[in-house]
């Protein structure tokens, strides 16, 4: 039986929505990463100022996420994630963007599936994981939960 193992913990520091506008399947809005960090028991390190959601809300209300970014571990080793997901334009979204405040895990539905790409041999292992991620709204920035897919 599949379970979920806690992978880390990033934290993505994002510049201020630069809104696309309407679009045929919704409205386009792209967040540029500035800059973040990520922790967990087999890798830590900073993200790269060089990714961006490429977000879509839906005429449904729902966003739909397609982001991408570079981690970089704190031995140099480079990570590059990949990941679509869902976020529900709520009530506590609503409040929190407006607000300029956070929101907390299991306030949203904000999930994400990430995927991982690297060369670096000591990470090859994250090259054939399945994730699964939950997120949660920060002052200029996001923080994700991620988990790894395992056989019991």
């Amino acid at each position: 039986m599949a379970k979920l193992e806690y992978l880390m913990s990033y934290r993505a520091d994002l510049k201020p929505a630069v809104a696309v506008g309407a679009v045929p399947s919704g409205s386009r809005q792209i967040f540029d990463v500035t800059g973040g960090t990520f922790q967990g028991p087999r890798l830590k390190g900073r993200l790269h100022a060089s990714g961006a959601d490429w977000l879509l809300v839906g005429n449904d209300g729902v966003g739909r996420l397609d982001v991408r970014g570079t981690l970089e571990t704190d031995d140099g080793a480079l990570i590059y994630m990949q990941y679509y997901g869902v976020l529900q334009m709520s009530e506590a979204f609503v409040r929190a963007v407006s607000s300029g405040g956070e929101t907390a895990f299991g306030d949203l539905y904000f999930m994400t599936q990430p995927r991982f790409e690297t060369g670096a041999e000591g990470y090859a292992w994250l090259n054939s994981l399945v994730a699964v991620g939950e997120g949660r709204m920060l002052p200029g920035a996001v923080e994700y939960r991620v988990y790894e897919v395992v056989n019991d």
